[in-house]
């Protein structure tokens, strides 16, 4: 995958050169969980975004955990990399206030990335800092990878210059999902190809499976968002529902979440 030309951005770690470079050892996986690993990383050779190095000075493991869909999600533990890079405080747009700025709104088209992160390369000189290891040889990333501590800030910086001229107006983008959306029916085609021709410029691809055009409604951050305003989302509520009742404190501290995302619409929610 081609991905965002490093004349545009790249992905800086700006490592604490006080820091000293950790090795991690490498970890025992079970057979599932090394399948799964050498399956992606297949799949990341392939397209390009990693390859082999030696004599890394930083190196960590993989990490394997199994998702909803019962299918493994492999990352890699960057702690001890994130414990070395000062942090990015590139702002990040409060979600509440995108989601609010659709009220009134006839047409949306709902838009994801894909591989967001991995359309960013990693700079040059920053690229072995993320080696990782595994049973059959060590990887590092030609590409920023999920798990990076400012992976966020790097790609809000992206898209804010991408969109500069359409956020607030006939957009809205939080890290990797992007929202368009038209007053009038028949500006929603015309705002969709401003949208495509500034994905064109950057070379920045979309996930079709992920992605809904020309609708009323749809899920934009945890939130359903229509014409009429913010609606409660039906899978919160039916996981909500569904969950027992509480008998431990982490349970009650996710049944308190999952009140707190649905406060808004819920009458005296906050009353103690």
């Amino acid at each position: 995958m081609p991905g965002i030309s490093l004349d545009v951005t790249s992905h800086e770690l700006n490592v604490d050169s006080t820091f000293k470079p950790i090795r991690q050892k490498r970890r025992k996986l079970g057979p599932e969980r090394s399948q799964a690993v050498n399956a992606e990383v297949d799949r990341l050779l392939e397209a390009g975004s990693i390859r082999e190095v030696k004599y890394p000075e930083w190196l960590a493991n993989p990490v394997v955990v199994k998702k909803k869909n019962r299918k493994w999600r492999v990352c890699v533990d960057f702690t001890d990399l994130n414990k070395a890079c000062p942090k990015d405080s590139f702002p990040l747009p409060h979600i509440d206030r995108l989601v609010e700025t659709t009220v009134g709104h006839k047409l949306l088209s709902f838009m994801d990335a894909f591989s967001g992160y991995n359309q960013i390369q990693m700079h040059p000189e920053d690229q072995e800092k993320t080696a990782f290891i595994t049973e059959r040889d060590t990887y590092s990333y030609k590409v920023m990878p999920f798990g990076l501590k400012n992976a966020e800030a790097t790609y809000q910086r992206l898209v804010n210059k991408m969109f500069h001229e359409l956020l607030g107006k006939s957009m809205e983008v939080y890290i990797d999902d992007m929202l368009v959306k038209s007053l009038k029916l028949e500006d929603h085609i015309p705002q969709l190809k401003e949208c495509f021709g500034t994905l064109n410029k950057y070379g920045m691809k979309l996930n079709p499976a992920k992605c809904s055009f020309e609708v009323a409604s749809g899920e934009f951050k945890g939130y359903l968002v229509t014409e009429r305003g913010i609606e409660a989302n039906p899978k919160q509520i039916t996981v909500f529902l569904e969950m027992p009742s509480p008998k431990t404190t982490p349970e009650t501290q996710r049944l308190t979440g999952r009140i707190a995302a649905l406060n808004r619409f819920i009458s005296r929610s906050t009353d103690k």
